[in-house]
């Protein structure tokens, strides 16, 4: 699981969503990815199945980028505590991903096994993503 190995403030407000990815909206390193069509946080926990899910399918061949980081804390407060008291600890990590953000790069495979292994890891996501291939996103930021 993925989180940050210290952070200068513990708890972080929720924030807004906001907007389109600016950065990280192209398909960099790999072949193909998975680009986000809505806003959402993602755990670092689906992160880690999406990862497995990809692996497992390609049998540990090709190469597998994740280039979003869960650097946000979520907190929760004990069931059943009364209101007030303060806020809670933090309980586990988000990303913050915007639409067009590419959270997932593959390559060094087949261009079948690379789809069928990014389909496999969009079901671990809880937001809707599209696959996309380097040379698509390419042409689109020329025109």
């Amino acid at each position: 699981m993925l989180l940050p190995k210290r952070v200068k403030y513990r708890r972080v407000m929720r924030g807004r969503m906001t907007g389109k990815a600016t950065r990280g909206n192209t398909v960099s390193n790999g072949e193909f990815g998975i680009q986000a069509t809505q806003p959402g946080w993602i755990t670092s926990n689906q992160i880690e199945a999406a990862r497995i899910a990809m692996t497992r399918y390609t049998k540990r061949g090709g190469k597998v980028w994740i280039k979003i980081f869960p650097d946000k804390p979520v907190t929760e407060k004990p069931a059943e505590t009364r209101m007030g008291s303060g806020k809670g600890s933090p309980e586990y990590w988000v990303a913050v991903v915007k639409p067009g953000r590419v959270m997932f790069e593959i390559g060094g495979v087949d261009e079948s096994i690379a789809r069928e292994a990014l389909r496999l890891a969009i079901h671990k996501l809880p937001i809707k993503c599209k696959i996309v291939a380097k040379s698509d996103l390419e042409t689109e930021g020329e025109a």
